[in-house]
């Protein structure tokens, strides 16, 4: 298979997992990085930020993949370049397009004669590769490009998984010449030509990935689809759990009976606090007010993201209810990273929890296994889980860590104020609890 030379456009989450899984697949990748310290992590091998498997896999192919703080090296020979910026929330709830456009503007200077295919990587509205194209032509009005729209779906904690052996994938553009070098970029990753470690092995496909080829439209709003589908999903049965508390039911047989039914599986139906993330929060945000500025009121989308706002609250509300009130009392935050396996505090919830919690008169410590890697200056912490715990009137688990699941509880009960435990994620052993004398209060569990 013929092997191409690739730019990316931003050392972040996805355009570092995106990348790898590229030079994976054999292709040169330049991967343009204007963060210093971060360039200089990743031209010693470093990977920035947790991600499973990652530091492996840049390792296995050093030979193919080259970190520069000089967009002019990085493009000299790539006949595609992705751009793999952050677009985060505006104060307003729309999406910050700025990284973008200042790296198209970058861009353009080196675009020619010679044909590129501009993919956009970054989660965009719809109309944003219009937009950039016609910004291309204005600056660089003899450059012969097409602007396609590639959306990622990756999972934090399993990046390189969803990178190399992706559900499907989305191809948006208008160009023949354009799809035929997209087709071409992803022709080892569809056929299951990759080597990949060990470690992902079991999960490669027995069937060729599914490529759909789409508008740059369609393309760009399928992303914001399927993360809002997936926030629904959430709320919603966040929304039966809280019928289960006010009732005699069980949230988890309820889901044993819904994961039965094909039409709906289990993925995305465990009861919580909610979802929180770089993802879901802000997208789901976005397609609201991309709808609502297209003059179309979303009202499933806006109760999803209003039951998610909500839902953590009454969890804590449960919890004051049964110690009598926060002011005076010890609580331990069990997880700050938004879900297990990575240092991201985006949207955390157990950071959100906590300063509530200290707003109500609380004293607060608050544990992850990643406290290390994490810069928490806004609460306090302790990176010793039997000290977080020690003297605690509660402890709420935010993030189902192995560590807080495998953890033995009949032993860290015994260091606690009071044994009272929040079980945010309805992820702990309950009758081991209960068999060590803890309050176990947990999202729609029948007790």
């Amino acid at each position: 298979m013929q092997s191409l030379e690739i730019t990316v456009i931003g050392a972040g989450y996805v355009g570092l997992s995106t990348a790898i899984a590229l030079a994976m697949a054999n292709h040169r990748v330049h991967v343009f990085e204007r963060n210093l310290e971060r360039l200089q992590a990743l031209q010693n091998q470093c990977i920035p930020f947790a991600e499973p498997l990652l530091e492996i896999a840049l390792q296995a192919v050093q030979d193919r993949i080259f970190f520069t703080a000089n967009l002019a090296k990085a493009l000299e020979s790539s006949s595609m370049v992705m751009l793999a910026v952050g677009t985060p929330p505006t104060p307003a709830q729309g999406v910050d397009l700025s990284q973008v456009f200042d790296a198209v503007h970058q861009l353009a200077p080196y675009l020619n004669q010679t044909p590129r295919v501009i993919v956009l990587k970054s989660t965009v509205p719809v109309g944003t590769s219009e937009e950039i194209t016609a910004t291309l032509k204005n600056l660089a009005p003899n450059a012969v490009f097409s602007v396609s729209s590639n959306p990622e779906f990756l999972r934090q904690g399993r990046a390189l998984r969803d990178a190399v052996f992706p559900d499907r994938i989305v191809l948006g553009t208008s160009q023949t010449w354009a799809l035929e070098q997209l087709e071409m970029l992803y022709a080892p990753i569809i056929e299951g030509k990759i080597q990949v470690p060990p470690e992902l092995e079991p999960f490669r496909p027995t069937q060729p990935i599914p490529v759909l080829r789409v508008s740059n439209a369609s393309a760009e709003l399928a992303k914001y689809a399927a993360n809002a589908f997936l926030a629904m999903k959430i709320s919603f049965i966040n929304e039966i759990a809280n019928v289960c508390d006010a009732t005699s039911a069980d949230v988890d047989e309820i889901v044993s009976v819904l994961a039965l039914d094909k039409r709906i599986g289990s993925d995305f139906l465990q009861a919580g606090l909610g979802y929180g993330g770089s993802c879901f929060p802000k997208d789901t945000r976005a397609l609201n007010q991309l709808a609502s500025k297209s003059g179309y009121e979303f009202r499933l989308l806006r109760a999803v993201i209003e039951v998610n706002s909500q839902q953590r609250f009454k969890a804590l509300e449960r919890l004051e209810r049964v110690l009598n009130g926060f002011r005076g009392k010890r609580i331990a935050v069990l997880g700050l990273s938004f879900k297990p396996d990575t240092d991201d505090l985006r949207e955390s919830i157990g950071l959100e929890l906590s300063l509530e919690l200290l707003a109500r008169g609380a004293s607060v410590v608050a544990h992850d296994p990643m406290l290390e890697q994490m810069n928490v200056k806004s609460i306090p912490t302790n990176t010793n889980l039997e000290m977080c715990l020690t003297d605690a009137d509660a402890a709420i688990l935010v993030t189902e860590w192995l560590e807080y699941k495998n953890a033995d509880w009949t032993e860290l009960g015994k260091v606690m104020k009071q044994r009272i435990i929040l079980d945010g994620r309805n992820a702990l052993p309950k009758n081991t609890l209960l068999e060590a004398g803890f309050s176990y209060l947990a999202i729609g569990r029948n007790l």
